[in-house]
């Protein structure tokens, strides 16, 4: 079955390593546009650090962001479809998290210039530290993260090292069973981990297939390229799935086809085999 929806990963794929989107990348998803292909960003960022990549791609319409627990319309900010960490569960991880250090709790809060809420607290990693500094503007600290409602978190995350983040995710596991699902990847731009918790049931491909529903689009008509453990799942189950050749192990074992990586072009190869396909 032919394509009709292309879904594209953001660091790691439409980007080679230095974060740069090359001009031949941006002609081919233009190429793909006019060729009636919808194409829809599939992205870890959360909205805000992901709409100049939407903007310069020229695209409208649908992105997904959050690891697809929130899907927001490009052009005004609008919330289509969510996802969030129900209120029980926020609570739960929030206590088991903050025994390492605070964690950052995203809200969907965009057009309140929030997206973020977390405390001060120095057992912090340096490179949270940094990441929130970065995005002060839409950073609030609070006094206390269990007093607030948590009726709009989409997700909670740490960035630190890979170890104790390794440990906390089994610990999570072990208390929380299938009712959290959490995602432990490598931060493209900060060059060191993060672990999400998120709702069950969250992530790229269920946010895609609501999506594609929605628009007539059956899954079989959905071709995706990702690179990471969060592109795992829509890789293996879209009608054609594409791994980057600087994927991990399991989202290249998930692809029908694999490409070059990053720094080789990979993400025009597979734009190109997708427009084959079309």
């Amino acid at each position: 079955m032919r394509p009709r929806l292309l879904a594209l990963d953001i660091d790691g794929t439409l980007l080679d390593p230095f974060g740069k989107l090359a001009e031949r990348v941006r002609e081919a998803v233009a190429a793909a546009h006019r060729r009636g292909l919808q194409v829809v960003l599939c992205t870890g960022r959360r909205f805000r650090a992901a709409l100049p990549m939407a903007q310069a791609l020229g695209l409208d319409g649908a992105i997904v962001v959050h690891n697809g627990a929130l899907v927001k319309d490009i052009a005004t900010g609008r919330t289509e479809l969510t996802h969030y960490l129900p209120a029980d569960l926020c609570r739960g991880v929030l206590a088991l998290v903050r025994e390492l250090s605070p964690p950052m709790v995203y809200v969907d809060a965009y057009h309140e210039q929030t997206d973020i809420l977390t405390e001060a607290d120095a057992r912090a990693h340096g490179v949270q530290t940094a990441y929130l500094a970065d995005n002060a503007p839409y950073t609030r600290y609070v006094e206390d993260l269990t007093a607030l409602p948590h009726d709009n978190v989409i997700l909670m995350s740490l960035m630190g090292s890979g170890a104790p983040l390794a440990a906390l995710a089994g610990r999570a596991r072990d208390a929380f069973g299938d009712r959290v699902l959490t995602h432990l990847l490598m931060n493209k731009v900060y060059r060191e981990h993060i672990l999400e918790f998120l709702a069950p049931g969250a992530g790229k491909w269920p946010a895609l297939v609501r999506l594609a529903e929605r628009r007539g689009i059956a899954p079989a008509e959905i071709a995706a390229v990702g690179d990471d453990e969060n592109d795992v799942e829509m890789i293996r189950e879209a009608g054609l799935g594409i791994a980057m050749g600087n994927a991990v192990d399991a989202a290249r074992a998930a692809a029908r086809i694999t490409v070059r990586s990053n720094a080789e072009g990979g993400a025009l190869e597979a734009i190109e085999q997708v427009l084959l396909r079309a």
